[in-house]
């Protein structure tokens, strides 16, 4: 009897993977120029200057730096490596003539192309019985990364693919890796036992997305049903749960008697339940859209176009791998389902606790990005992919589903380059590039010295702040400068015409 040669099952895999990190990329590729905003003016040539040469220095530094950001209500030694590491790399690419504004944008969109791998990984870890990568991928595969990537806008400035994407995306990325790797997890020995304890305690010492790993893991292991991770789980609680409560009462008794760093403060009080509800739409790519177009300005056709024809090709590949694709029971897209409806609750709920998100709610922004969007987009893309998955489609369906998300994506980069366009429009943001051009091409010239004390100039007449202004300003620059050249970035800092 003949048989017919199927093709290999890596094959499906390969591009199912290649398809989550690519769809991120084309939606984020319009802003790869965007001006640093807050502190990213700042920390990316402080971060950058300070660790380029010692790249281990980041430990003692943040470790020595860690009794002051308890005292104003902060814990997060290692996410503050992460995000050091983060400045890090986005200043080490201007050694290639890549200058910090581009630098931190290109990070940023390996981290999204990052999460948008563990947002299909995990979606894969819930739905598969068997081994992993040893049969085809669902698909649920052929959806996800269109859905997660529409998902992706500049949502306002203090949305995670504007303002430190690179320390977000990466962060929510290692939520969705670990959760899948615990609801695959069998038993455990007695000596994985230490080690699971010290990886809780370290979710407890990373920063407010790294919470959300054990409660969701425990909610996507009762989905599926499985006994066998409990194990691991408790050890992992038993690890996190000591150094967390502990860490609370203790930024709990400094800002008792003193103010507390006001991003970090927990309100509870009625607007947190009025924000909860808006924080779980807030993922919505049309909500999102709203927020980064706000300033009007024509939408570039162009961009639409080329958005349209780079997704449509990877849509293409989705498309013909649906064939070979393993089709999702009802029990399995409902297993998924409350994994994605936890994840937004608990990215909305984070959210709806800090005052500035409140006050966002409350002036009626309800699509601005904040930093639950690295986890509550994901979280969105898999919601939206179940209860597709709920009624059984049939292929011809699941590939209409996907071209409108493929337009969704496109609508996305549009809109993406529309905020950039916006930004640019400021002379501060102009400002702000030609600050990272001097930078990455520093010239030691006396020539070099004015042109850089003019842009200082221009800067502090263009940012009012004052003597703490100018210190951040002249940290930061000094420090990239030195590294650099040798050289302060204006001579004649802190008195005379750079003033």
């Amino acid at each position: 009897m003949r048989t017919v040669a199927r093709p290999p099952i890596g094959a499906p895999w390969r591009r199912a993977l290649l398809r989550a990190a690519l769809a991120p990329l084309v939606v984020l590729a319009p802003i790869v120029a965007l001006a640093p905003t807050a502190d990213h003016k700042y920390n990316v040539y402080w971060h950058g200057g300070l660790f380029r040469d010692d790249p281990l220095r980041i430990v003692p530094d943040t470790l020595d730096s860690l009794p002051g950001y308890l005292r104003n209500g902060n814990f997060r030694p290692l996410g503050r490596m992460l995000e050091k590491l983060v400045d890090l790399a986005a200043y080490a690419l201007g050694d290639f003539g890549v200058p910090a504004n581009v630098g931190l944008r290109v990070v940023s969109i390996v981290a999204a192309m990052l999460l948008g791998v563990a947002t299909l990984v995990l979606a894969e870890s819930v739905l598969t019985r068997g081994r992993l990568f040893r049969g085809e991928p669902s698909t649920v595969s052929a959806m996800v990364p269109f859905a997660f990537a529409a998902g992706l806008v500049a949502a306002g400035r203090s949305s995670p693919v504007v303002l430190f994407g690179g320390l977000y995306f990466t962060t929510a990325a290692l939520v969705l890796l670990a959760v899948a790797a615990i609801v695959r997890i069998g038993r455990i020995r007695a000596w994985h036992v230490p080690l699971l304890v010290i990886g809780g305690a370290a979710l407890a010492a990373f920063n407010e997305l790294t919470y959300f790993t054990l409660p969701l893991a425990t909610v996507a292991v009762t989905a599926r049903g499985r006994r066998a991770p409990a194990g691991a789980l408790t050890a992992l609680w038993l690890g996190f749960l000591p150094v967390f409560v502990a860490v609370r009462l203790l930024i709990k008794s400094y800002c008792d008697t003193g103010p507390c760093y006001s991003a970090s403060d927990v309100a509870v009080r009625p607007a947190a339940f009025e924000t909860f509800p808006v924080r779980a739409i807030a993922w919505l790519p049309p909500l999102q859209w709203q927020s980064a177009l706000r300033g009007g300005g024509a939408l570039s056709a162009l961009t639409l176009a080329l958005a349209l024809a780079a997704l449509a090709v990877l849509a293409w590949t989705a498309l013909r791998d649906l064939p070979r694709l393993r089709s999702v029971d009802r029990r399995s897209a409902a297993a998924l389902l409350v994994v994605a409806v936890a994840l937004i609750a608990l990215g909305a709920a984070l959210a709806s606790l800090s005052a500035d998100v409140q006050q966002l709610v409350a002036a009626h922004r309800w699509g601005q990005g904040w930093r639950d969007t690295a986890v509550v987009a994901p979280g969105g893309a898999l919601l939206l992919v179940a209860v597709a998955h709920l009624a059984r489609p049939r292929r011809l369906l699941l590939g209409g589903l996907i071209a409108v998300l493929v337009a969704g994506c496109a609508v996305s980069a549009t809109a993406n380059k529309r905020f950039r366009d916006t930004l640019l429009a400021s002379p501060i943001a102009r400002l702000d590039d030609r600050l990272a051009l001097e930078i990455a091409d520093f010239d030691p010239t006396p020539a070099g010295a004015t042109r850089r004390c003019a842009l200082r100039a221009e800067f502090f007449a263009l940012n009012p702040g004052g003597d703490t202004l100018a210190r951040h300003f002249d940290l930061a620059f000094d420090t990239a400068a030195r590294q650099r050249a040798g050289r302060p970035f204006c001579p004649v800092t802190g008195r005379g015409p750079g003033r």
